[in-house]
């Protein structure tokens, strides 16, 4: 199996969400190294992240990026990814080998939902798309959406940390998008992986189209101590 050097570039569309997550819900899934970020009493931001990576993308392919919480270590913060899926084989070999992350394959099916008609006594459906993510019989999600009418053309930057081989990696994503924002509806049933995040409704969702995202070369920047490897 064989898959790009990094930096990736990958070029297409995608929704994130911002969600406050219980600390005491993503404890078990983060390493004792690391210091969970506070954004409220007794929550951390978390959020997920649906794309289509097309044509100009060093590999084209759907994910979920599952992003549990915000992280501290020796000074560094990024986001934490308890889970994501892919599907391309090399998209999870490289996530895996490259930057420590646990991407597992996944089917995804995008929807665009034809509007119907209706009677003033009808209320009309609310969301213009849908994306659903399954493995096997299991549904992951289902993320309903509308795109942006209008957006801003900005440059975006966040870090994620992560740990491979009992090391501690931190790297940085780069995106240029067409940013808007857009009502969702998530939903993630009761047989979810990460069902028990009690990921809600979301109270932002950004729609970010013609993007380009640059997944940055992965920094070794400590060592786990304890015996607990995740990532790995």
């Amino acid at each position: 199996m064989t898959y790009p050097n990094p930096p990736w570039t990958l070029q297409g569309y995608a929704i994130q969400t911002l969600q406050l997550i219980d600390i005491e819900r993503v404890r078990s899934l983060i390493p004792p190294e690391f210091d969970i970020v506070s954004l409220w009493p007794g929550k951390t931001l978390g959020g997920v992240y649906l794309s289509l990576y097309g044509s100009g993308s060093v590999l084209e392919y759907s994910e979920l990026i599952v992003v549990a919480g915000r992280v501290r270590y020796s000074r560094k913060t990024g986001g934490w990814i308890s889970h994501i899926y892919v599907d391309n084989h090399d998209s999870v070999a490289g996530g895996r080998e490259i930057w420590g992350l646990p991407k597992e394959i996944a089917e995804f099916t995008w929807e665009k939902c034809e509007r119907p008609k209706v009677t003033l006594r009808e209320r009309p459906t609310r969301y213009q798309h849908r994306v659903t993510v399954r493995q096997g019989e299991n549904t992951l999600c289902r993320f309903s959406y509308n795109h942006a009418k209008f957006g801003w053309q900005v440059p975006l930057n966040d870090n994620v940390l992560s740990t491979l081989s009992g090391n501690i990696l931190y790297f940085n994503g780069d995106f240029k998008s067409r940013l808007g924002l857009v009502g969702s509806q998530l939903e993630v049933p009761p047989e979810s992986p990460f069902a028990n995040l009690g990921l809600k409704q979301p109270w932002l969702t950004l729609d970010m189209d013609k993007l380009c995202l640059i997944a940055g070369v992965p920094e070794v920047v400590g060592q786990l101590n304890s015996s607990l490897i995740i990532h790995a």
